[in-house]
């Protein structure tokens, strides 16, 4: 037997608007709507609702808004609506329940705790519409060796460096989990802007390796895509170690979105669950990864900066003070807010710490062992606005990674039904009738409208704190208070609390 669970939302339609044009029926994927011949009237089956709003945003009437239901059981603040459907649909299939996107539970969100200092008389504002800021920058080593050629002159021994023209990067997104289309915005949008997307571990399509310069590539723990044309194509290479959304197992790719093309570019059976072991099967140590780090520097001539990526977890400090170590020359951290194409919901949602914390551990730790020129550091995990980038910024970080707010500049409504491969609006999708939805001619210019506002922003602010350099800002703690936040959580972020001077 199985029990009947309430869909979470009601289509709401006015009839008094509604002309039956069936527009809501053919845009959506999920099929909710229908047309009844009989009476001549739309229908929805609202059990398929999964509230993205195509239906809502494209209605040439407004006959349409979804809403959330408000049939509920009996009030019980131990087990809410969601927890009681969850155990109804486990008993129902006998299935790990998935989910798509980031944590969505009421976790604090640290950025929102943490304010901005800004100068007024003594150390005055910078204004950036008349005085240059610097927002380029540089990751990898910044340590280097002093060395002459015999004639004196200092020869160049930095490490490869990846230059940016904001601290802004796209976030790993594999070909598979989100659309050609897609795919194609966010390399366009990295070559206009001068800065840099990342394959996420299913390899690269040979379309998009004209944008090799600005590409970082993925090396996971399945391999997907690893070849060595795939590997020099690249600006840099990132050995995924862990995922935000889901630290400590490894990627889910399900079969209907490995549809021939990403069978090819992934190196995989078309049609079959892509599934990436938790572990690299030749890392089980800092000694291990040196090993694969000090391998990919040999196999592209020592020409490219090599990434580490973790999930922020309790002892990522320890973490990333043996990849520091490890010949790595950038750290890159996600937090458990960090979006995902596909994860067990109850890894997602209780897995991992908050970007804000591991970051400000990671970068005390690195200070303290006098190895923080070691590394560059870039993070991300619900990096949603240039405020938090100014804060990521100023708790120790070079750069941030952006997944969610890209997708979202790209049209995505949040409707964390990305696992299902039905995304209405082109995005999560590999279905050609809605992957040709999201235009790459329109959706690259939106993300480089998204980054272009943000580098404005982040000078405003800069300008504010008279700072006219990210250099200056990063690590600067004093630019930081906290509010609404605990002595211990003060302690953990290494800011004052607002209103305390020095």
């Amino acid at each position: 037997m199985s029990l009947y669970i309430r869909p979470d939302y009601e289509v709401v339609r006015n009839e008094n608007r509604c002309i039956a044009c069936r527009v809501c029926e053919r845009q959506c994927a999920n099929g909710v709507h229908s047309f009844d011949p009989e009476t001549g009237l739309m229908k929805a089956d609202e059990s398929k609702c999964v509230n993205c709003h195509r239906c809502v945003s494209l209605c040439p009437t407004h006959a349409l808004k979804i809403v959330k239901t408000d049939d509920v059981y009996r009030e019980n603040a131990n087990w809410d609506i969601q927890t009681v459907n969850e155990v109804y649909r486990q008993a129902n299939t006998g299935g790990v329940l998935l989910s798509s996107m980031g944590n969505p539970k009421p976790y604090p969100v640290f950025w929102d705790k943490l304010l901005l200092n800004a100068s007024q008389v003594t150390n005055p504002p910078i204004d950036p519409l008349r005085e240059p800021m610097e927002t380029q920058l540089w990751l990898g080593k910044r340590t280097a060796k002093t060395e002459r050629t015999a004639d004196g002159r200092l020869k160049d021994t930095l490490a490869p460096q990846l230059k940016l023209s904001v601290p802004v990067m796209f976030s790993a997104m594999s070909y598979g989990s989100i659309s050609y289309n897609a795919h194609e915005s966010l390399a366009r949008a990295a070559e206009e802007l001068g800065i840099y997307y990342n394959t996420g571990e299913g390899g690269l399509h040979r379309d998009f390796y004209r944008y090799g310069k600005n590409t970082i590539v993925q090396v996971a723990s399945g391999r997907f895509g690893v070849h060595k044309e795939y590997l020099e194509t690249a600006a840099a290479i990132e050995i995924k170690m862990g995922q935000g959304a889901k630290p400590g197992i490894g990627g889910h790719l399900p079969g209907a979105k490995i549809t021939e093309d990403v069978s090819e570019t992934r190196m995989i059976p078309q049609g079959v669950d892509a599934i990436s072991p938790a572990p690299h099967h030749d890392i089980y140590s800092i000694e291990d990864l040196k090993q694969l780090v000090d391998s990919l520097k040999e196999a592209t001539d020592y020409k490219k900066p090599v990434i580490v990526k973790i999930a922020a977890v309790h002892n990522a400090a320890a973490i990333a003070s043996g990849i520091a170590r490890s010949g790595a020359d950038i750290i890159a951290v996600d937090g458990y807010r960090g979006g995902t194409g596909a994860a067990p919901t109850r890894i997602r949602d209780n897995v991992g710490i908050p970007i804000e914390m591991a970051l400000a551990q990671i970068d005390e730790r690195l200070r303290r062992e006098g190895i923080r020129d070691e590394v560059s550091l870039v993070v991300g995990g619900s990096v949603r606005s240039s405020a938090d980038v100014v804060k990521a910024i100023a708790l120790g970080a070079d750069a941030c990674y952006i997944g969610t707010a890209a997708l979202l500049a790209l049209g995505c409504h949040l409707c964390r039904s990305c696992h299902t491969g039905l995304c209405n609006w082109g995005i999560a999708t590999q279905r050609p009738d809605l992957v040709k939805r999201l235009n790459p001619d329109l959706g690259y210019k939106r993300l480089v409208n998204l980054v272009t506002a943000w580098k404005h922003e982040i000078e405003e602010m800069m300008g504010g704190m008279g700072i006219n350099s990210l250099e200056a800002l990063r690590g600067n703690r004093l630019m930081l208070r906290g509010i609404g936040l605990t002595d211990t959580e003060l302690r953990l972020l290494g800011v004052r609390y607002a209103g305390e001077s020095l």
